[in-house]
């Protein structure tokens, strides 16, 4: 599928899942998918930074979505991956269930964010991508790791 991202074209969003949820996130802010390996724990950190690993070189802040959404029985198998994340001043990685495939979504496609409270703040949402019989909740990936508490996650590249 053709990525357009003008307004009134398509756009394309990685889909990953958490628990039993779809989410969807820019694939243009995607780096790479790897699976999930040893992190290096730095102290006095939330439970959801997870630490970070040396990718190529480059310290690498590793964020488990699946703690930062409160998540329940949050499991590590081979299904679990780490989504590296490109975002101009920063490489983040996030732990997520899985990755499931990359969809082409037009703006009919996608529904306004609603009012009440989901796994995560709605300030984060860009909407909700229909897909057939899916419901994908789509992310800005970005606002999410800008937030006050992922200020931290900056801390830890300067430590």
């Amino acid at each position: 599928m053709e990525n357009k991202n003008e307004e009134g074209q398509n756009q394309e969003y990685l889909i990953f899942t958490l628990g039993k949820e779809e989410y969807g996130i820019d694939i243009l802010k995607v780096q790479e998918i790897r699976g999930y390996d040893h992190v290096t724990r730095i102290a006095n950190t939330p439970k959801f930074i997870k630490g970070v690993t040396n990718l190529r070189g480059v310290i690498v802040p590793i964020i488990d979505l699946r703690i930062k959404f409160a998540q329940k029985n949050v499991d590590y198998n081979d299904n679990t991956v780490v989504i590296v994340l490109n975002l101009a001043e920063r490489v983040v990685g996030i732990v997520v269930d899985g990755v499931s495939d990359v969809l082409a979504l037009s703006p009919e496609d996608i529904r306004a964010a609603p009012e009440f409270s989901v796994t995560l703040s709605t300030e984060y949402l860009t909407g909700l991508g229909a897909y057939g019989e899916r419901m994908i909740i789509l992310v800005d990936i970005h606002k999410l790791l800008n937030s006050e508490e992922m200020a931290l996650v900056d801390r830890l590249h300067t430590q």
